[in-house]
């Protein structure tokens, strides 16, 4: 068995991948060097250094064989960070190599290909969840600021269409659980990258005088539009799950 360590980026994984070709490698496996335990002291360990070159010559060749939507899924997977994503990527490659004609992401008799589909399917929910759920909370600075945590890393994901939607404000979205987000400043649309840790009580000390005012009136007319008899709190989490009422104001 070799293990190919890499810096955990898409560019880093798809050299580890032209790699596996370069070095002709059979028994292998491919594994960010930040989720790295060597349990087989006779393994073999192969370091990688990210090389965009030979990144972008197996994304070209992807590309030609699976279309521009295959490799966008194959991004879906790297974005949800689930833990055999290396392997199923690798798998995918692999596979549209050796059959370059075949649409090789509709091939669900093949286990890695059904979990890639599955797995793209609950990105994709989650992606549709956020841009429904955020909600933005107006600053000192008059920037509209929104906190999110998803499930998986949908950032990317979601960046075309908050940029899209507000285009006349300045709007920041951060991942509390990833530490980074995305920044529009009415020219540019960036993602950034923070040192430390978002401290939500000095977050919540910078609030824009009318947020405070506008947050108190909502949950005003929130507690008197929710009538208790008529609550159906079934029907009311399977459209606004429960895990996503901390980013909407009437849930505080």
């Amino acid at each position: 068995m070799t293990t190919l360590l890499y810096d955990g980026s898409f560019d880093g994984l798809f050299t580890a991948i032209f790699e596996v070709f370069e070095y002709k490698y059979k028994d292998v496996e491919i594994v960010s060097r930040e989720r790295f335990h060597q349990e087989n002291i006779f393994a073999e360990i192969h370091e990688v250094i990210t090389q965009n070159n030979k990144s972008e010559r197996v994304l070209n060749k992807l590309e030609q064989n699976i279309g521009r939507s295959g490799v966008h899924q194959l991004l879906k997977v790297f974005l949800s960070e689930d833990p055999e994503q290396e392997q199923l990527i690798l798998s995918a490659v692999k596979q549209s190599i050796q059959h370059p004609t075949e649409n090789i992401l509709q091939n669900y008799a093949d286990n890695h290909i059904l979990n890639i589909s599955k797995i793209c399917k609950s990105v994709d929910r989650e992606r549709h969840r956020m841009t429904a759920f955020v909600r933005f909370e107006k600053m000192q600075d008059d920037v509209f600021f929104a906190k999110i945590d998803p499930d998986f890393n949908v950032i990317p994901l979601i960046l075309k269409h908050f940029r899209d939607r507000y285009q006349d404000q300045k709007w920041m979205i951060y991942d509390l659980k990833r530490n980074y987000g995305i920044l529009y400043d009415l020219e540019n649309c960036d993602f950034f990258y923070p040192d430390e840790k978002l401290n939500l009580h000095q977050y919540q000390q910078k609030f824009h005088n009318e947020e405070t005012q506008y947050q108190t009136l909502w949950q005003r007319y929130f507690t008197k539009t929710n009538i208790v008899e008529r609550k159906n709190l079934k029907l009311h989490i399977q459209h606004v799950p429960r895990r996503y009422w901390k980013y909407l104001t009437e849930k505080h």
